[in-house]
């Protein structure tokens, strides 16, 4: 039986709706990152270092939280992508690095959504 999961991603949290037959699995998983990325430390005494080194931690941040959403979807057939900004391109990107890229059928913009409304639209694109 096909294993089809569906994604509304930011770079704050998932959305993750996992299909597989009648059975429909929703979970949430948080990136812990806060709306404006302010690390403590770093040394000022250079132009741009400071900022170089928050952009490091964030991107490494992000990895840690991509291959955390990737762990969800283990055995999944289809891929659906959806979200509002970068994150779903910068998903995209990770899961072709992880192997998975051939998994992905859609790529989708989409506004804020609630979990039902995810659902829906997962259920909407992969049909009955």
């Amino acid at each position: 039986m096909k294993k089809q999961a569906g994604l509304w991603i930011d770079h704050r949290e998932t959305v993750l709706v996992l299909i597989q037959g009648d059975s429909t699995e929703t979970k949430h998983i948080a990136s812990d990152l806060e709306k404006h990325v302010r690390f403590s430390g770093g040394n000022r005494t250079e132009d741009g270092a400071a900022d170089d080194q928050r952009d490091r931690r964030f991107a490494a941040h992000l990895e840690r939280y991509y291959d955390e959403v990737i762990a969800h979807l283990g055995g999944v057939d289809s891929i659906l992508l959806l979200g509002p900004g970068e994150a779903k391109g910068e998903f995209e990107k990770r899961l072709g690095i992880q192997g998975l890229g051939a998994h992905v059928v859609g790529v989708e913009a989409a506004d804020k959504m609630t979990e039902r409304q995810v659902a829906a639209k997962v259920r909407g694109y992969f049909g009955p």
